[in-house]
């Protein structure tokens, strides 16, 4: 019997994922792209799989239920493969996680050999009723299924983890060395982290539930809508995001405690020069504002300035400069009556909402809140 409305969207998603997936292959051989092929490669044996049972397709197959749940647990790693290789510095992933990425489908298989072995075609199809399962049988699919939701459930937040923990050093990376992050700090990342956890804790929950039979209004319906909208915003974003440049990752991080480097009177000396680089010559004005910029502006290396910022300025690059530019916002919100927009490009920010939030977190205010206060 075919379940129409999610059949409908599940093969709608199948074929988002192929026509993303013929771009993606039209691509250069990049890492990025061959984690993307990957993941678009899972999804579609995802969908294939869920395709399968709401068709009704497993009618004339049923020694094919079952096979998805292996590559299933496939789908957080790829998605932390690729998230290593848009944004991390590190070219090598480490070994351990490979490993573990290894686990979760060997676990699954391993609880899935009584499934398979043991029960034939015949008496798999039998186990989608009630009224023809085995009940031995039935305690053998039922195990499967939970212990395989389950391990996807972990083995899933796991990577979900990984990916947000590695997004995070990748904008503190960027902070470091950059005064403009936006266009580099893949933010939509992050959301599309929360999204995809929130939708496959609900479909772990409802795969055990329905397998277990307990069924309510919205199965069936509100998961698959779900998945269709954050699958939709996942392709969107990833296909349009650029390749970064080696540079525009940061370098690796080294796993020893940061030490000084040089003396504090070196420090001194190059924090004196960095205030005169932005008091007087204003630098934080050139919206592409580097920390290779600046080093080349005061003959001082990133290093030294980088050491400088964080052991003796207690700051980052990025929190540095965006502080000159707010100073300057601030005296132009009170001596002139141009636009917010007008004055957050006059003094270096490349987008209103960067200067917003910039703004706020150093007055705790917004622009207009504090142009409005100077007015009172």
């Amino acid at each position: 019997m075919i379940d129409l409305f999610p059949t409908v969207l599940y093969s709608c998603m199948l074929g988002m994922v192929l026509m993303a997936l013929l771009q993606v292959f039209k691509r250069p051989a990049q890492k990025q792209n061959f984690y993307l092929q990957g993941l678009f490669v899972l999804l579609l044996v995802h969908l294939l799989g869920e395709l399968f049972i709401y068709s009704g397709a497993y009618v004339y197959a049923p020694g094919l239920a079952g096979l998805q749940l292996p590559f299933r647990l496939l789908l957080g790693p790829a998605l932390y493969l690729y998230a290593h290789a848009t944004m991390s510095a590190e070219k090598a992933v480490d070994k351990k996680i490979l490993w573990l990425a290894a686990a979760g489908p060997i676990l699954v298989v391993v609880a899935m050999l009584p499934f398979m072995f043991l029960i034939s075609p015949a008496e798999k199809l039998a186990l989608a009723s009630p009224a023809t399962r085995d009940p031995e049988l039935w305690r053998i699919a039922l195990f499967t299924c939970l212990f395989s939701t389950v391990t996807f459930i972990v083995f899933t937040a796991v990577f979900l983890i990984l990916s947000l923990k590695l997004h995070s050093a990748h904008v503190q990376q960027l902070m470091e060395r950059f005064s403009e992050i936006e266009h580099n700090s893949l933010a939509w990342f992050r959301s599309i982290l929360w999204v995809w956890g929130a939708v496959w804790l609900l479909f772990s929950v409802e795969f055990m539930a329905g397998a277990m039979g307990w069924l309510w209004v919205g199965s069936g319906k509100l998961l698959p809508t779900l998945e269709v909208i954050a699958l939709g915003i996942f392709i969107q974003k990833s296909l349009a995001q650029k390749i970064l440049e080696q540079s525009e990752k940061g370098a690796p991080r080294t796993s020893q405690p940061r030490e000084a480097i040089i003396s504090s009177e070196k420090m001194q000396l190059i924090a004196s020069k960095l205030h005169r680089a932005m008091v007087e010559d204003k630098l934080f004005l050139q919206d592409d504002l580097s920390l290779n910029r600046l080093s080349q502006a005061i003959a001082e290396t990133e290093n030294h300035i980088s050491e400088t910022l964080s052991q003796h300025l207690n700051t980052r690059f990025f929190q540095f400069v965006n502080r000159y530019r707010v100073e300057e916002a601030k005296r132009e919100l009170a001596q002139s009556d141009k636009l917010i927009t007008t004055i957050a490009f006059d003094v270096g920010f490349n987008s209103k909402s960067t200067f917003n939030t910039a703004f706020k977190n150093m007055t705790g205010h917004s622009p207009s809140v504090y142009r409005n206060s100077l007015n009172q």
